[in-house]
């Protein structure tokens, strides 16, 4: 089928932001050839794409400040870009704007060990911080699943957590300070190597904000020492309900393990065929649970963990003998997204929290959602702190089986905030829950966070099209009406 001719306001309009960007940036940093931009399609929502008119790859802050200052005084919107591992379409690109790339400033800039941090670019992988510094003994805490292609930038516009943020927190009690550019070009800086900075908390407000605010163009990061000893633990439960009533219990008994994580049958299944970690194949439920710290301790606190699961009800418990098993335990859950290829050609994961309390009543109603959806759901989450992820199994090129996932995920995430929860852990608002904002806050509520970003970018050209259902002008925010609606998505091309 021939495609229908480019429209030609589209092709002038492209030409002027490209000569105005190579007039200011270095040769190579404009990207705009068509079979160069299908990269920047989409993120790790796959099943939404739209192609960018133009992708800019900055290296230094200097870049990133040029071409937002060329591009606020041009009018066009803005979309950052980590790595692309984002899974709630909040890097999905304007196809009138322009795709910030951040993937070339990758330099660990310093190592600071005598005030415990790292100060980084926003490209650089977060497993690659660890990797530099644990030759020192030292670690950065939070650990994604995609931690080994994940950017620091991406992980700070999300806020993202990991298998051990129940101890440890997730990344905003983990950066320091920040380096950003405002939608103007304004370079500012916040925080620093200390752990208190004076004046209001705008490090909290950006971390989390999703690109909406500012570009994060360096980070500097806390470095935590290695604990003396790490013992995970497996238990195996005949249920998800018995493994959630169990975290409830080891948290109730006083302790805060570095991790704990529940998968069910059809995670654990496909996570054992896939990194082969010793997985019992078959089973309903296991909860793995890391105790750190001096070894005396966790020697004792894993007697402890022991005694509690077996009351709970756990048929088995392997403890790891020594590192190479601890890591081994860790594999397996670290690989059930990927994993889900084995067993369905498509997966809409999904991210919402909720009490630790409300744990089994909800994956009970999940299962029971998922039965009368007739879609399989495999539930892989940071107990610890709530943090479902189920994954939503369907084929794509069954139609109406993709509709019938995103309805499915619609109701998880109603569920979620009816039992006191939050539509979002660690992925984010993005496209994916733009829809359901209203279902979780009020009008106000609303309100007074498009004033915060209002306050950054009063034009509204940075990443727009996500979080809010409607994002009304700035001037209007006195007399601002949110409109409610169901999960909906932008008009965006499928695949």
């Amino acid at each position: 089928m021939d495609l229908p001719p480019p429209d030609p306001k589209l092709v002038a309009r492209k030409a002027e932001i490209v000569t105005a960007l190579e007039e200011v940036l270095p040769p190579g940093t404009v990207i705009h050839a068509t079979e160069e931009l299908v990269a920047y399609e989409t993120d790790g929502l796959s099943a939404y794409r739209r192609r960018p008119m133009v992708v800019v790859l900055p290296r230094e802050t200097a870049e990133v400040s040029a071409t937002m200052e060329t591009l606020h005084r041009l009018g066009v919107p803005v979309v950052p870009w980590g790595a692309g591992t984002g899974l709630s379409g909040g890097a999905l690109p304007m196809e009138d704007g322009v795709t910030l790339a951040l993937s070339r400033m990758n330099r660990i800039l310093e190592i600071d060990l005598d005030n415990r941090c790292a100060v980084v670019q926003p490209g650089v992988t977060n497993l690659r911080i660890t990797e530099a510094v644990q030759g020192d003994g030292f670690y950065y805490a939070p650990d994604p699943s995609s931690q080994i292609a994940c950017s620091i930038g991406g992980n700070i516009a999300e806020n993202s957590g990991g298998v051990h943020c129940l101890k440890y927190g997730v990344t905003t009690n983990n950066i320091l300070g920040l380096e950003v550019v405002l939608a103007d070009g304004e370079i500012v800086r916040v925080g620093g190597k200390v752990m208190d900075d004076a004046g209001y908390d705008l490090m909290g407000v950006l971390t989390g904000s999703e690109g909406m605010l500012a570009i994060i163009t360096e980070a500097t990061v806390r470095l935590l020492p290695k604990p003396e000893s790490a013992t995970a633990v497996l238990a195996v439960f005949s249920s998800v309900e018995a493994a959630g009533q169990a975290v409830a219990d080891i948290i109730g008994a006083g302790m805060i393990p570095a991790g704990m994580e529940i998968m069910d049958k059809l995670a654990i299944d496909a996570s054992e065929q896939y990194a082969h970690s010793g997985y019992p194949v078959g089973a309903e439920a296991i909860l793995i649970i890391e105790q750190d710290g001096p070894a005396t301790e966790v020697s004792y606190l894993i007697a402890r963990t022991e005694e509690i699961l077996r009351a709970a009800g756990a048929s088995d418990i392997r403890v790891s003998r020594d590192e190479a098993e601890r890591l081994k335990l860790w594999a397996g859950r670290k690989a059930a997204f990927p994993a889900m290829g084995r067993i369905s050609p498509d997966y809409y994961c999904i991210d919402s929290t909720i009490p630790r309390g409300a744990l089994p009543r909800v994956l009970a109603r999940i299962r029971e959602l998922a039965q009368e959806s007739g879609l399989r759901v495999a539930n892989v989450f940071h107990a610890g702190d709530g943090n479902l992820h189920p994954l939503v199994l369907y084929d794509g090129n069954v139609p109406g089986e993709l509709e019938l996932a995103e309805q499915l995920g619609e109701e998880i995430m109603k569920l979620c905030v009816d039992v006191g929860g939050v539509l979002s852990g660690e992925h984010g608002i993005g496209i994916e829950k733009s829809g359901l904002m209203t279902y979780q806050f009020g009008e106000n509520d609303l309100a007074a966070m498009q004033r915060v970003k209002c306050s950054f970018d009063a034009e509204s050209l940075l990443n727009p099209g996500k979080v809010f259902p409607e994002l009304h002008r700035c001037a209007e925010l006195g007399r601002m009406h949110v409109h409610g609606g169901k999960l909906k998505f932008p008009d965006i091309e499928r695949f």
